[in-house]
């Protein structure tokens, strides 16, 4: 601890005549106070109280408590260093600390008001004590928690270049017996970004939870996890360590039947992004998800439905009736509005600081078929997918009248292969030559085969030229 001033009030009789030291008050002004925690997890002020020696007396039965107390011990506008063995330190400013009538045989009130990084301001009230006199650091408490606009990004809790943030509010409740940590409370989260490639959510997440956790080894439980989000909860829990540099997570994300309307503007956050001017309306999402990791490097996989829902201002069937052109019957797209029906879109996602991965993806669209297929999309939100589509019998007649010539390359049969790439936000669709070749060359070969032709007779020039109707 250093200060610019330390007034200290003793009452003298009682240290004359019975050594018993009554401090009046004991005041610091403008303190720096450093709280070290080492690698085994003993802090830097766990010795408080103990004999000079730290150990027991010769007979092995705990020695009587220190005959010290103070009346009221104040600390004003300091400045509070945390760290620990192997993280980044914490540092907190304006640092106000009221307690009276500590000692180490009853409890006392305190109160507490600190600034964290980023312009927050955090308070507590509560009791604490008895002074523990084998581990200070160990003193039961228990308080009420307000905490205002904690800065995510700029809290020194996490690597920077994590890509995490968003502004937080938390407000409730937190109580120790010394060895275990209980606490529970509601966190709002406002423009939360969860991944690096994310942006700001453009609405607000509640957390109503419950926790506990075990001071000596770091590691606690999350009992409950209610993520509110407009009219929809998902659930999440797990198991969390907080020993290495960065907190280390175990959890699990539950959501059935979301409104789309809830969750759309969280997407966003999680590196999901729609493409420009888009928006869903309707429909309802399901997820069961796995997230574990470290914070700064999570891995969040599991498997996403979306059923019933609408992407206004955005048109799959114009998109792939670009895809014509490559049959030499020009590309003119279909018409009908710039809207696309979503039946079914389901996949296996695992999103990773390095961006996300889409297996087993399946889009069902009415009027045009099913889509299927895999991909990625990178951290800069670039696209690199491999698809194939279905028509259905009425899409061709239909809303993909436009897109009839590409039956004759075997899409009837086989799928359209097809490739999506650009970014999230310009998706650009164009033919998988390799796959529309190999597709149709099965096709041919088929047929052959069910007409006992000998497709070696036609040779491969035949074929291909059957293949592409004698067009480049």
């Amino acid at each position: 601890v250093e200060a610019s001033a330390l007034h200290l009030g003793v009452d003298m009789m009682p240290l004359i005549f019975s050594r018993t030291v009554n401090v009046r008050s004991l005041t610091l002004t403008e303190p720096q106070v450093k709280l070290l925690r080492s690698a085994n997890g003993r802090w830097n002020f766990s010795s408080l109280g103990q004999s000079a020696s730290g150990r027991a007396p010769a007979s092995g039965r705990p020695s009587a408590a220190p005959q010290v107390s103070v009346g009221q011990l104040k600390v004003s506008n300091g400045r509070i260093i945390i760290g620990s063995a192997g993280k980044r330190t914490q540092n907190y400013e304006a640092v106000n600390l009221t307690a009276k009538n500590l000692s180490y045989t009853t409890a006392f009130p305190f109160t507490l008001e600190l600034k964290t990084p980023g312009g927050g301001a955090l308070q507590m009230q509560g009791t604490a004590g008895p002074l523990d006199q084998q581990d200070a650091s160990q003193t039961p408490f228990q308080a009420k928690v307000s905490l205002k606009q904690f800065d995510l990004a700029r809290s020194g809790v996490l690597d920077p270049s994590a890509g995490l943030g968003g502004l937080l509010d938390y407000s409730g409740t937190a109580a120790s017996n010394g060895k275990r940590l209980q606490s529970a409370g509601e966190i709002r989260a406002d423009r939360l970004q969860l991944v690096r490639n994310g942006s700001p959510a453009s609405q607000p997440v509640t957390v109503t939870y419950a926790s506990d956790y075990d001071l000596r080894s770091q590691a606690g439980t999350l009992t409950r996890g209610d993520v509110h989000t407009g009219r929809s909860t998902l659930a999440v829990n797990g198991t969390y360590d907080l020993r290495g540099a960065s907190p280390l997570l175990h959890m699990r994300i539950n959501g059935n039947n979301l409104p789309v309307e809830d969750i759309q503007g969280l997407l966003p956050a999680a590196g999901i992004m729609l493409p420009a001017g888009s928006s869903l309306k309707s429909g309802t999402l399901s997820a069961r998800l796995a997230a574990d990791g470290p914070a700064d490097r999570l891995i969040t996989s599991g498997n996403v439905n979306l059923a019933n829902a609408r992407l206004t201002g955005f048109s799959l069937a114009s998109k792939l009736a670009a895809l014509k052109a490559f049959t030499g019957g020009g590309s003119g797209g279909a018409g009908g509005a710039a809207e696309t029906v979503i039946q079914t879109l389901a996949s296996n996602l695992r999103v990773a600081p390095e961006g996300m991965r889409a297996d087993n993806l399946q889009l069902v669209v009415p009027g045009i078929g099913t889509i299927t297929g895999a991909g990625t999309i990178s951290s800069s939100n670039a696209l690199n997918f491999k698809m194939l589509a279905k028509l259905s019998q009425g899409g061709a007649g239909g809303t993909l009248g436009a897109l009839t010539g590409l039956t004759r390359v075997g899409a009837a049969q086989n799928g359209i292969p097809f490739l999506i790439q650009g970014t999230t936000s310009s998706p650009v669709f164009i033919p998988d030559v390799g796959g529309i070749v190999a597709g149709g060359l099965a096709g041919q070969l088929g047929q052959a085969a069910q007409k006992n032709a000998n497709p070696a007779q036609q040779g491969l020039g035949g074929i291909l030229g059957n293949i592409l109707k004698k067009k480049p």
